[in-house]
């Protein structure tokens, strides 16, 4: 199920998932299911994931895919990055337009759907009553595109 609006929370009665920053709205966590950890990973191998803050400019759906949002983004280096993300399920993609998200952007490129993507979005995932929910990791507007993640 999708969410709309922008002051997105869940609707107990008709468990309409939806999002919001607002951290002042008490959310129900009941029923959440937490995955398995992975195993350790070192330091080194993780520093190497390059997470910066990007900002949409454009969000379109892919014709003929079923989960792929097309991302134009704003990472801070002056040239516009493409990201496919498999969230269409879960966010309409004007809704995400103007918002900063973070993202891995050192991945090597990868072609879905005859386009390259050049990095990954982050997104929250869990389980609640066996449904799956998702939200994109969202920064403050007052971080710049570009900024590192550390």
């Amino acid at each position: 199920m999708k969410p709309t609006g922008k002051n997105a929370i869940e609707n107990k009665e008709s468990a309409e998932v939806v999002h919001t920053l607002d951290e002042n709205i008490e959310i129900d966590f009941t029923g959440v299911e937490v995955e398995e950890f992975y195993e350790d990973i070192d330091f080194d191998t993780f520093i190497k994931s390059d997470m910066r803050v990007v900002k949409v400019k454009e969000c379109e759906e892919i014709p003929k895919s079923k989960k792929l949002l097309k991302f134009t983004l704003d990472d801070g280096s002056g040239t516009d990055r493409i990201i496919l993300s498999g969230i269409k399920e879960f966010y309409e993609p004007e809704e995400l337009i103007g918002k900063n998200l973070v993202a891995i952007v050192n991945l090597p490129p990868r072609a879905m759907m005859g386009e390259e993507s050049n990095g990954m979005i982050l997104s929250a995932v869990h389980n609640q009553n066996g449904e799956e929910r998702l939200n994109v990791l969202q920064v403050s507007r007052a971080i710049a595109p570009g900024a590192k993640i550390v």
